[in-house]
């Protein structure tokens, strides 16, 4: 299902397709795009709350927005949705920032006071560990196939149009767990070490035709936009120090951007990306 949210046709720029847009980076990304005068199509599981943000982000940037539908453990959600993308013309950007969100269990405990403040602030982020012993065959296979079995078919979804054009971006969103297991987050890690080797086997075989390929490492937990935080003078001295640790997602999306527009003399395929006041909370 589509929905245009704004008046116009798409841009001769070509379309940005954001899988995986929430509240706080996949939004942040889909605006920058349409800031810059792509048509951005947004795309996730939760059609109600996409056609809000697609009526938010148009009136804001003044451009067309799409609301359409997607669940990246099927591919034949996927082939769907992106019929309906196609639809609108080239797609010049693919990001993809899916992840399968684990049934809570327990959060992480620690003695620091300021870990236990960011845990209690980010309850909503559903980063919850999880006992193997408990885990669940289905949950794991799940969350492969939406972590990486869905970026996989994404990615060949929007492939050949690039390589007959010879152009075109391919963003992976990754995370720490792309580079390091944590307890109680097999199901999480698995997934993003194989999203990583997937990026890395893509970007060594299109790179030559023309697309560019990256894999972007959050590590850190993103907060909401600062834009939209409290001053510090409206909040408390120990939530204004929590506020710090968070990443913002607008700024975070300035990457993303800076990623696609990179000469193709000089392309970055990894990127790690953390907070000045980070540490060693981080999934």
């Amino acid at each position: 299902m589509v929905k245009m949210e704004s008046r116009g046709g798409a841009s001769p720029k070509g379309i940005a397709a954001i899988v995986g847009v929430g509240p706080r980076l996949g939004r942040s990304i889909a605006r920058k795009f349409s800031q810059e005068g792509y048509t951005v199509a947004i795309l996730a599981r939760d059609l109600e709350r996409l056609f809000r943000f697609a009526k938010e982000i148009a009136r804001e940037a003044k451009a067309p927005v799409f609301a359409i539908r997607i669940d990246c453990s099927d591919s034949q959600s996927i082939r769907e949705a992106f019929e309906s993308v196609l639809s609108l013309g080239f797609i010049e950007v693919l990001v993809y920032n899916a992840y399968q969100q684990q049934q809570p269990v327990s959060f992480i405990s620690s003695s620091s006071s300021s870990s236990s403040s960011v845990a209690n602030t980010i309850s909503n982020s559903q980063l919850y560990p999880n006992r193997f012993i408990d885990a669940r065959i289905d949950s794991f296979e799940k969350s492969l196939a939406v972590s990486t079995v869905g970026a996989f078919h994404c990615a060949q979804q929007v492939l050949p149009g690039m390589v007959d054009r010879k152009r075109g971006t391919i963003l992976f969103t990754g995370s720490s767990a792309s580079l390091n297991g944590f307890p109680g987050f097999s199901e999480l890690c698995c997934g993003k070490f194989a999203l990583r080797a997937l990026s890395q086997c893509l970007a060594k075989e299109v790179q030559p035709l023309g697309v560019h390929v990256a894999h972007v490492i959050i590590d850190g937990i993103i907060g909401p936009p600062r834009s939209s935080s409290p001053s510090r003078s409206m909040v408390g001295a120990q939530q204004a120090a929590v506020t710090t640790l968070l990443m913002d997602p607008d700024a975070l999306a300035q990457t993303y951007w800076y990623l696609h527009v990179q000469d193709r003399n000089a392309w970055t395929h990894e990127i790690h990306l953390r907070s000045s006041n980070s540490n060693d909370f981080n999934i």
